[in-house]
């Protein structure tokens, strides 16, 4: 079925919050009644001076900003509507550095939805046969958008592709409501499609993780609870499995930011993140050991500082200036968005990390 989109993008709509600057300062405290502590303030209580890498092992490409999807709490700001793609020229430079690297041993693929670049195939098989970990983010319902994608399932299998795919609930009510109408059902007949392929299936090696995100202004539940929920309400309703549940925070960035500030939750949200803040994460976020790079080619700690223009603290900010050891010797870029990935159990691509 066609998915009714559940929101514009920031761009479409000629949001204030399209300008990073802007939105830095908005994240900064911005017209905030309420000051919050610096997060380099509070990770210095706790003994980090700065944030350092401990070692590059993960390799996170943003394939583009098109998506078929419109959420209503996208990062990233995808959308049908936004035409940036990494050309093929960059990621033959990406296929350079990972052939070069082989301490690079996984490469994360994201969007918007990845597998809409032109080039998505062909790059998935280079980085195959170089040997590599390969994870795609998939929205699921790309499966079924067209028909030029309904050979993912067997393209997934065929390369031992590890699927992480966004399911905010086992309803379609609060699905839909973050994701767009339609989308649940879709997911759910996505996810059937990759099931009999044998993806979440005991021994297959074949593995489908969800992700989890909020809805509303609030933090996720306990990860382990949750997917033991998802799981029993997932199979009993719909006779579908999958391998393990993600919860991640919601991070105050691009369109969420602007839904905390239209409903007037920005600094109760804010609040929320550093009263629940866990220095006991600090040591598995994922800036520790992964490199983002954007689709136009530029080096950030994460994606999350990727989408706040917040490039990484070196010389080599771009992947034709790559350089390992520069890389290596890097601090974190750090701010208050950081509080998210540092609430409660933690939250990075994969999920709690304390």
């Amino acid at each position: 079925m066609g998915i009714k989109q559940r929101s514009k993008s920031l761009l479409s709509k000629s949001s204030e919050l399209v300008d990073t600057t802007f939105q830095l300062e908005v994240i900064n405290g911005r017209n905030a009644k309420k000051t919050f502590m610096p997060f380099g303030e509070n990770i210095a209580k706790a003994g980090y001076k700065t944030l350092k890498v401990n070692k590059l092992e993960i390799f996170q490409i943003n394939l583009g900003k098109m998506c078929n999807q419109s959420c209503a709490h996208c990062h990233v700001d995808a959308g049908p509507d936004r035409k940036e793609i990494m050309t093929k020229e960059s990621l033959t430079i990406c296929l350079d550095i990972l052939r070069k690297h082989p301490d690079i041993h996984t490469v994360d693929l994201t969007g918007g939805a990845p597998e809409m670049n032109p080039h998505f195939q062909w790059f998935v098989e280079s980085c195959s046969e170089l040997g590599k970990k390969i994870m795609v983010r998939s929205n699921l319902t790309i499966i079924l958008a067209n028909p030029k994608y309904h050979y993912l399932p067997a393209f997934f299998a065929k390369h031992r592709i590890e699927v992480i795919s966004s399911l905010p609930f086992y309803s379609a009510k609060r699905t839909d409501k973050q994701r767009g109408e339609g989308v649940f059902e879709d997911s759910i007949k996505a996810i059937e499609l990759l099931n009999q392929q044998g993806y979440g299936k005991e021994n297959s090696g074949l593995i489908l993780n969800l992700v989890y995100n909020p809805v509303g202004a609030f933090l996720p539940g306990n990860q382990q609870s949750l997917e033991a929920e998802f799981k029993r309400q997932l199979a009993r309703r719909h006779d579908i499995v999958f391998n393990s549940l993600f919860a991640i925070t919601n991070l105050p960035i691009n369109r969420f930011l602007d839904y905390l500030i239209e409903n007037d939750n920005y600094e109760f949200y804010m609040e929320q993140l550093l009263d629940a803040y866990n220095p006991s994460t600090i040591e598995g976020l994922m800036c520790r050991n992964t490199i983002s790079v954007s689709w136009d080619g530029y080096l950030y700690d994460c994606d999350f500082n990727q989408m706040l223009d917040l490039k990484a603290a070196c010389a080599a900010q771009h992947i034709r200036n790559f350089d390992v050891n520069t890389l290596e010797n890097r601090a974190v870029v750090l701010g208050q968005h950081c509080y998210g990935c540092t609430a409660g159990a933690g939250s990075s691509c994969g999920g709690t990390i304390a």
